[in-house]
């Protein structure tokens, strides 16, 4: 399975657990946040630099899986 990792910055917060995330300064992507970060508690604050795994399928979605 093949996936596309890329870093972006945190443009908003959204209902249900999602986060619009903002790469390169040209795509925006709806994201949630990945199952590590969400049993550690980590805050997603809107600024934040966080990696981002895109689905194959469709590419305005994905996971966020770490803070950069």
């Amino acid at each position: 399975r093949q996936s596309l990792v890329q870093e972006g910055i945190v443009e908003a917060q959204l209902p249900s657990g999602l986060y619009r995330v903002d790469i390169d300064g040209s795509r925006r992507v709806t994201a949630h946040i990945g199952g590590g970060l969400e049993r550690n508690f980590v805050r997603l604050l809107v600024g934040d630099r966080v990696v981002v795994e895109l689905t194959p399928r469709d590419l305005t979605r994905g996971r966020i899986i770490r803070k950069a």
